[in-house]
């Protein structure tokens, strides 16, 4: 009858939504580490909040030989299994390419052309890729559109600007690459655009400024106090990296 007929395409409805959803958080499981390695010299911590079940941000931290570590942080245009989908992309993209390809211009210029010509026009990350010399503080990074993330120590900020458009924008894309040195006690924070839009009030970038500390837990705790649920409408990914070996190597920007 008509009332059976309603109630097993309801049945069927409800049961691919939860499979749908059941895959998104699998999916979503994959986007983070489940753990980070201990960094010696180094403190790392991160925070991820989706807006919905599943999310398009994605952070990892690789390590690579020459004692360095990768840090990746991405946020994909949109939002649910699309962008999700999307992530994963980049996450495989990463971690295959980096193993190989230790330039990061070559690393960004890759994942770039594979955006561009593999997924739809109106889809595009940005992302921030940075490699970690661990005795030397150094960094080397390229920024592809990516809000910039910030080297701190005691009040001195100094930030990590876009060095190339975001991926899958042009097909033949070119990324500078940067260089900066985390001093001794001195932080990175890279971070997506989900966290300033979500602080209240006129200047949310000098809220976040103002959060930064010399203590990793307790500026990550002043992070998250300032993301507001009536402003927050975007998934939001902190990653921090704090120096804590001595060293006589001083900030600089490059």
């Amino acid at each position: 009858c008509i009332q059976n007929a309603t109630l097993a395409s309801e049945l069927i409805r409800k049961t691919a939504l939860e499979s749908e959803q059941f895959a998104a958080q699998k999916i979503q499981k994959t986007l983070q580490p489940t753990t980070i390695d201990e960094i010696p010299g180094y403190e790392v911590d991160a925070f991820y909040k989706p807006l919905r079940a599943v999310g398009g941000d994605y952070f990892d931290v690789v390590d690579l030989p020459g004692n360095r570590t990768l840090f990746v942080v991405a946020d994909v245009s949109g939002k649910g299994m699309a962008a999700a989908l999307l992530a994963a992309n980049i996450q495989a993209l990463v971690r295959s390419l980096s193993t190989i390809t230790p330039d990061l211009t070559a690393l960004a210029s890759q994942i770039n052309r594979h955006l561009f010509r593999y997924t739809p026009g109106n889809r595009f990350a940005t992302a921030a890729f940075i490699v970690l010399d661990r005795d030397s503080g150094e960094l080397v990074y390229v920024n592809a559109g990516h809000n910039p993330p910030i080297v701190w120590r005691a009040g001195q900020t100094n930030f990590l600007e876009a060095t190339g458009t975001a991926l899958g924008w042009f097909d033949d894309t070119t990324y500078d690459v940067g260089r900066m040195t985390i001093p001794p006690d001195g932080g990175l924070l890279i971070y997506t655009d989900g966290l300033p839009d979500s602080i209240p009030g006129n200047s949310p970038e000098d809220n976040l400024l103002r959060a930064l500390d010399t203590d990793l837990a307790r500026t990550m705790s002043n992070l998250k106090a300032l993301v507001d649920p009536r402003f927050n409408e975007d998934d939001v990914t902190v990653l921090l990296v704090k120096r804590t070996a001595a060293s006589g190597v001083r900030l600089t920007a490059g």
